[in-house]
């Protein structure tokens, strides 16, 4: 269970196929199996050379490109601990992980050097090194043996999105993403002469696992530094990509292009979602535009290695699609023990809601440098994951919300996702978001941003009064009274994170006054 077994396999069986392919405004560039291996055991060498030992944390911070898909397996080669950070974090943000994970080095690519350098300050001298410097050092050293860290040793640490306080870094072995990644395959053909986009970042779980999945399978990765909806159209019809990830704002970028042409995008015939919930008007429209893809939602989190749950791609088509289960994200994964709880820690009744917990062995082992952490979260041997769901007769979860968005009204549990699922069916609504703020009567008072279709509804108070009262009316034709929003904010965007979630802590910083 090494992280590097894949490309060790792949050399052996089919050297000359494509491994990796980057593709960029203007640039286009690729290598096969046997340079990939070769690239990886030189930057290894030169990772060694600049003091790199195995065990040691290695920052990386660059966007998705070939580069970093090479680093990555170099600190694996080498038997250091990758520690990739989010590019779109402050400085503030970035000098937090660096000081938590006292990494020997952060590699940075060219276009973020000074942004680097301003975290690092008088240690950028000896602990920067730019990535194009990384790749001559390389080109200069001999190739390094692998050291075949793996099993147990600490591949990654993958700092939290910190959106609710400081960022945890998140311990995960070459076991942990090894094993999420072969089960998932076991209960999802992965294909060796699939083609798979990498347009989800590297820093979060959900890109970084395919990754490993594509490469323990030995199949090609195509890598982007940003999603953007033109480009990803042109490399799915140019490259014949087979498989993706991605979160409902991606598809429906792309959807909504004008002049989108389905046929131009009918290689994809496998699509991953996850992150944030599928409106149905959305979902109708994948299906109608991918009529023979396989289309399923993944539920995990970073502290699971990647997906403990699929909701298959048989739920969300005909009888499946009938039965409601699409709006599940399906049943435990092979290795995975779930269950729903109380405060107490008590499997509450089926179809009743209450905390997912989870165990099995792709479950992190705690936070860095954060035993007291890692102990409430990992208590009694189960990971807490702060979700809040009920789980059917038949095993499948459904998703309430995360219990610390819950909003709590009157007295009453509010569950956003349930108000947000009823906005989103309107037809004058192209995303929303549901928070609770304070609120001297209630407590906390139930508040919907919205997003709305039509964007003159920003600068039109008779029309944004309109469309208030016509969702209020639609909300209270389907939910408790209590459940409706008593304030409807609209907003030309909802702020999103790297992994495209919602940031609901900076909206009610926005409107909580």
């Amino acid at each position: 269970m090494a992280l590097t077994q894949g490309l060790h396999r792949a050399l052996q069986r089919h050297p000359h196929k494509t491994a990796l392919r980057h593709l960029a405004e203007g640039v286009e560039r690729g290598c096969d199996f046997r340079t990939l291996v070769d690239h990886v055991a030189r930057y290894a060498a030169a990772l060694q050379a600049r003091g790199v030992q195995r065990g040691d944390r290695v920052a990386l911070l660059a966007p998705n490109d070939d580069a970093l898909v090479t680093q990555l397996f170099a600190c694996w080669w080498l038997g250091a601990v990758a520690c990739p950070l989010n590019t779109r974090w402050t400085v503030a943000e970035l000098r937090h992980a660096w000081t938590d994970a006292e990494p020997r080095l952060l590699v940075a690519d060219a276009t973020l050097a000074a942004h680097a350098a301003q975290t690092l300050g008088d240690a950028a001298a000896t602990r920067l090194l730019r990535g194009d410097a990384l790749a001559a050092e390389a080109a200069a050293c001999a190739p390094l043996d692998d050291a075949h860290a793996g099993g147990d040793e600490l591949a990654c640490l993958l700092y939290t999105g910190g959106t609710t306080g400081r960022s945890k870094g998140v311990m995960l072995s070459h076991a942990n993403l090894w094993l999420a990644s072969v089960t998932r395959a076991a209960e999802l053909n992965n294909p060796p002469d699939g083609i798979s986009l990498l347009v989800a970042p590297l820093f979060h779980v959900a890109g970084l696992g395919r990754l490993v999945g594509q490469t323990i399978c030995g199949g090609t990765c195509i890598t982007m530094a940003q999603f953007r909806p033109d480009q990803v159209l042109a490399a799915i019809e140019r490259h014949g990509i087979s498989d993706t990830i991605m979160v409902p704002t991606m598809l429906q970028a792309l959807l909504d292009l004008p002049g989108f042409d389905p046929a131009r995008v009918q290689s994809l015939n496998r699509i991953a979602f996850g992150a944030a919930p599928m409106p149905p008007d959305l979902l109708d429209r994948a299906l109608a535009t991918w009529p023979n893809a396989e289309f399923f939602q993944a539920y995990g989190m970073t502290e699971t290695g990647g997906a403990v749950c699929i909701n298959l791609p048989a739920n969300h088509r005909g009888e499946g699609r009938a039965s409601g289960r699409w709006r599940s994200v399906g049943r435990a994964g092979f290795g995975v023990e779930i269950r729903v709880v109380d405060e107490a820690g008590r499997d509450v009744p089926t179809g009743e809601v209450g905390e997912i917990i989870v165990r099995g062995p792709a479950v992190t082992r705690g936070y860095w440098r954060l035993p007291e952490a890692s102990a409430e979260a990992l208590r009694g041997g189960w990971l807490h994951t702060g979700d809040g769901g009920r789980m059917d007769a038949d095993g499948y979860i459904f998703i309430a919300d995360r219990l610390k968005d819950m909003v709590i009204s009157g007295g009453e549990n509010v569950y956003p996702a349930e108000v947000e699922a009823a906005l989103r069916q309107h037809a004058g609504v192209a995303d929303a978001s549901v928070i609770g703020v304070p609120d001297a009567r209630w407590g906390e008072s139930v508040t919907a941003v919205v997003v709305p279709r039509d964007t003159a509804v920003l600068q039109q108070p008779e029309a944004a009064a309109a469309l208030a009262e016509a969702l209020t009316a639609a909300c209270r034709a389907q939910l408790a009274g209590f459940k409706c929003p008593r304030r409807i904010e609209f907003v030309d965007a909802l702020p999103l994170s790297a992994a495209g979630k919602i940031l609901k802590t900076a909206l009610r910083q926005r409107f909580a006054a």
